[in-house]
């Protein structure tokens, strides 16, 4: 409850880095039929949270190799040991 609750109080202050559309289209392909705001904000809240997260540990691997450029493989990597 207490993310839900933190979320809740963020969503107006917050611009988005995801659409809220197509999120909403994933979650009726998957069988929710009718979805609240709230849902579909909680949810790009935290996929936008996990998506930061994979990309420092990803930036981690390419620093690895000495690279700037983060690969796919670099990413790979990242979703692997996360």
């Amino acid at each position: 409850m207490f993310y839900y609750q933190t979320v809740r109080i963020n969503m107006a202050k917050k611009k988005r880095l995801f659409a809220w559309s197509p999120l909403r289209k994933l979650m009726a392909d998957a069988g929710a039929e009718i979805v609240s705001r709230d849902a579909v904000e909680i949810l790009l809240d935290y996929l936008e949270k996990r998506a930061k997260l994979l990309t420092e540990s990803a930036i981690v691997f390419a620093k690895h190799s000495k690279r700037k450029k983060v690969s796919a493989g670099d990413m790979g990597l990242a979703i692997e040991n996360f």
